[in-house]
């Protein structure tokens, strides 16, 4: 790759290692395929951006999202030969296509292929002028990957879209007029052409096929005939020999990727020689991840995560159902009393409770009698009477607080983890209301779980309606960390310098959206990684006040790619973070906060939150201290004078 991250194509001549670029750091280019007669290079490049959203204008502030920028190139090597896509011209001569000698004679004996071409095909590039000689096919924009060469066509993957593309194998017949994609099979996410250039090797879905390397789209019956069957293969697997095997590929894969070539200056062979004789102590799977963990944990870095592989789960698991409730054993009225309905945002009324559905007649003090008929106190526990009910409906029997008859009422039951879900809500939403009632509205709050893909929504759902407030307060506690600190603080970091003012309404300022008051994050011992960042971004960049208590202290990136044979995981922290000052930042110790508050245990349990009370009183002072009121428009021009 070039110094500035982008991908180039690079010739590299093995006997006399020369090298040439073909193309250069201004775009990604990538994927390139040789033709079988050595005479051109296709390659993949990303030069198309035209944006899907047309204006940043709009609520929650749409950006640019480029899509389908990749199109397909071909760089002519030794500059003799025409581009066979390009229509022909009058000194050419039109180019003969399959199809345009239907129904004319030919001498007995004439071959009708073309010839083939010689064994060992002689390559000669040019290398003056070669990136001057690069052409684009005449196809649009897609998002492209996976680029092959035949004689006679191209074949690639077209993932559609890389919002929610299906993708598709396709393939362009190389000629000079008509040229098209055609769709060869739909659902393929990877395929191999053979070295003869005559058959494709697909994998559509969970199945491998193999087909002829053409332009026509298979029958089905031709799929069913050319599908590989696998339902007979067997491998036979000595798992104690294959632990050995992933023990020590563990070892090499974080030997290979650590951050720190040297190890943090650990015995990492005297380490593997002692981890060894511990495989023939292990009876499965799981605690072969013990003994993986263990040899990584030596290296003293977080981000070392072992987890999955080959795990045997057990056929029997038992799923409960859960009505988002918590239920307390009353024997002496007959049942199990509803102490207390978990709460979230009214505004989603598909995550509630389901006894908190919409003009549902359940209410808390209620007593649950009975689940589908069986009395609730034959049980110990309610869950037993809701095994494999979640997204069913089921019958209860309800008998209200203060006494009486029983009335039946139809619920639909919640997975175990849609109940955690919205149990974590409930904490989330009364964070709000708190803060909120407590500053009279002054204040905004928001929560990030994680910092992963799934969280751009939780900034998205909760920043844009309190935007305009006098102060925030960012709640990063529990954060399990990802990868969008830098656009996170990039929102915040966003300055009003000018205001809009109609002739009725509020005013408003560029830039649109950009927070203008104050600010204050919160931390605490369970925020990881990201979510470390971007407190320790945030305090950095001067944003605001850090409140809490130390983090977790884990801030060496990774990928995650250090894949086992069974698909198990052995990550190595992969990339260091240190800061200007020439020091590895958080690591091993964490995001001190710049005030210290914690939530002690029983205060807890009781319902307080220290670092939240402490965060909007902090707030408050700095409203009160320097004010954050929008500028009144200045007097109207007076055109008499």
């Amino acid at each position: 790759g070039a110094p500035n991250g982008f991908s180039r194509i690079v010739l590299h001549e093995a006997a006399t290692g020369r090298r040439a670029e073909l193309t250069n750091d201004r775009v990604d280019s990538y994927g390139p395929a040789w033709s079988p007669d050595g005479k051109w290079l296709y390659f993949l490049s990303d030069r198309y951006f035209e944006s899907v959203v047309g204006s940043p204008w709009g609520a929650r502030q749409p950006e640019p999202y480029f899509d389908k920028t990749t199109k397909i190139y071909a760089a002519a090597l030794s500059g003799k030969d025409p581009f066979p896509f390009a229509p022909a011209t009058e000194l050419q001569g039109e180019k003969k296509e399959p199809g345009d000698d239907k129904g004319v004679e030919t001498k007995a004996g004439a071959a009708k292929d073309a010839p083939k071409p010689a064994p060992g095909v002689k390559v000669e590039i040019a290398l003056p002028g070669l990136s001057e000689r690069v052409f684009e096919l005449p196809l649009p924009p897609g998002v492209y990957g996976n680029l092959a060469v035949g004689d006679k066509a191209l074949f690639f993957i077209d993932e559609g879209s890389n919002a929610a593309g299906q993708p598709k194998l396709q393939a362009v017949e190389i000629k000079n007029r008509g040229v098209q994609a055609r769709t060869i099979m739909d659902d393929v996410r990877q395929f191999e052409l053979t070295a003869d250039g005559k058959k494709l090797f697909v994998r559509k879905g969970g199945d491998l096929y193999v087909i002829d390397a053409g332009t026509a789209q298979p029958t089905q019956q031709t799929l069913a005939e050319r599908r590989i069957d696998l339902s007979k293969w067997a491998f036979s697997v000595d798992p104690r020999e294959e632990w050995r095997q992933m023990l020590v590929d563990a070892w090499r894969m974080e030997r290979d990727y650590f951050y720190d070539r040297d190890l943090h200056n650990v015995d990492y062979e005297g380490l593997l020689e002692r981890h060894r004789p511990f495989v023939d102590r292990v009876s499965d799977r799981a605690e072969l991840n013990d003994l993986l963990a263990h040899l990584v944990g030596e290296l003293s870095a977080l981000h070392t995560f072992v987890r999955g592989g080959d795990l045997r789960p057990p056929t029997d698991s038992i799923s409960p159902g859960s009505l988002g409730a918590r239920l307390v054993r009353d024997e002496a009225k007959g049942g199990y009393r509803i102490d207390h309905i978990y709460r979230a945002d009214p505004e989603y009324p598909d995550n509630l409770s389901p006894l908190g559905k919409p003009m549902s007649a359940i209410r808390e003090g209620e007593i649950v009698a009975s689940i589908n008929g069986v009395p609730a106190l034959s049980v110990a526990d309610p869950a037993f009477l809701l095994r494999h009910t979640a997204g069913q409906q089921v019958l209860l029997e309800v008998r209200p607080a203060a006494g009486g008859p029983v009335r039946k009422e139809i619920v639909v039951p919640m997975t175990p983890g849609a109940e955690a879900d919205l149990r974590y809500s409930e904490w989330e939403y009364t964070r709000r209301l708190e803060v909120e009632k407590t500053s009279k509205n002054e204040i905004g709050y928001v929560h990030l779980r994680a910092m992963g893909g799934g969280n751009y929504t939780e900034w998205v759902k909760n920043f844009y309606p309190v935007f305009d407030r006098k102060g925030l307060v960012i709640d990063v506690r529990h954060n399990r960390g990802g990868n969008i600190d830098s656009w996170v603080l990039e929102k915040l970091l966003r300055r009003a310098w000018f205001y809009w003012q109609s002739r009725v309404g509020k005013p408003t300022w560029n830039m649109q959206h950009a927070f203008r008051g104050h600010l204050v994050v919160l931390c605490n011992e369970r925020t990881a990684s990201d979510g470390e960042a971007f407190a320790e971004g945030f305090r950095r960049l001067g944003l605001g006040k850090v409140i809490g208590t130390r983090t977790w202290g884990g801030e060496i990136w990774l990928s995650s790619s250090n894949v086992l044979v069974d698909r198990g995981l052995a990550s190595a922290a992969e990339t260091g973070v240190y800061g200007p000052e020439g020091q590895w930042l958080i690591e091993g110790h964490g995001v001190d906060p710049d005030i210290v508050v914690d939530n002690l245990p029983h205060a807890t349990f009781l319902g307080k939150d220290a670092q939240l009370e402490a965060a909007v009183k902090h707030l408050q002072e700095l409203i009160a201290k320097d004010p954050v009121e929008v500028p009144k428009h200045p007097p109207y021009p007076d055109k008499k004078k």
